[in-house]
């Protein structure tokens, strides 16, 4: 395809930030562009699998404590969420059990965004749940008087993985410097390692839950080079 035509096609706004990052260059623009679609694809791929491992390994910890149906129960009057402080995760939960038309605690888990699961390990929520969360990350680091690692901690670095997923999936670039027009894959590669590092603290061999699916080195290797 003609640059002409892909810039009709995609906006000159749009593809702006392409041509100054590969310098006035089309055929490369239209490459990186490509290239960051391909590397949006596989990281949302390895968030998606991170997402689903994290959920359930809340919802299995949970459930060994507070049994079946610890979500709904927790909403209902009584229960965990039902006070003030953690207001909204009890209008969550049950506005996600009102959008399922059939009810399971299975479909509920997976009704519940990344968003309400990071919020697990919010302060008020973390207390909720009786400070048992953590013990889903059996290999993190002991904490030392400079650095905690605690729910806060675990909070914030779910904060970053939410940003990132946020940003794709609203089909912002990933290759460039945050905020410039400069090709960059560092932004990407930190996140990259963020999800690998959770996956180690939480005893899952990534290597083999991603076999095949995880080329974003590669990506990355190929945009710092083009």
């Amino acid at each position: 395809m003609k640059y002409a035509d892909f810039e009709e096609i995609m906006t000159p706004a749009r593809m702006s930030r392409y041509l100054q990052a590969c310098e006035r260059n089309s055929r490369k623009a239209m490459t990186l562009y490509r290239k960051n679609l391909q590397l949006t694809q596989e990281l949302f791929t390895v968030i998606s699998c991170f997402e689903v491992a994290h959920r359930n390994a809340i919802d299995a910890k949970c459930t060994s404590v507070f049994r079946n149906d610890w979500l709904r129960d927790g909403a209902s009057s009584g229960g965990i969420f039902d006070n003030a402080k953690c207001f909204l995760t009890k209008r969550n939960i049950n506005d996600a059990i009102g959008n399922l038309t059939i009810y399971s605690h299975f479909r509920l888990v997976a009704e519940l965004g990344f968003g309400f699961w990071r919020y697990m390990f919010a302060q008020n929520q973390f207390n909720a749940t009786g400070r048992i969360l953590l013990q889903i990350f059996p290999s993190k680091p002991t904490s030392t008087p400079i650095l905690q690692y605690n729910n806060t901690y675990i909070f914030n670095q779910l904060a970053k993985l939410n940003e990132i997923r946020n940003r794709m999936a609203h089909h912002e670039p990933i290759c460039f410097l945050p905020g410039k027009p400069v090709k960059n894959t560092a932004y990407t590669r930190q996140h990259y390692n963020l999800i690998l590092q959770l996956f180690q603290w939480m005893q899952i061999d990534e290597g083999a839950l991603l076999y095949g699916l995880d080329h974003i080195n590669t990506l990355c290797d190929e945009i710092d080079k083009l």
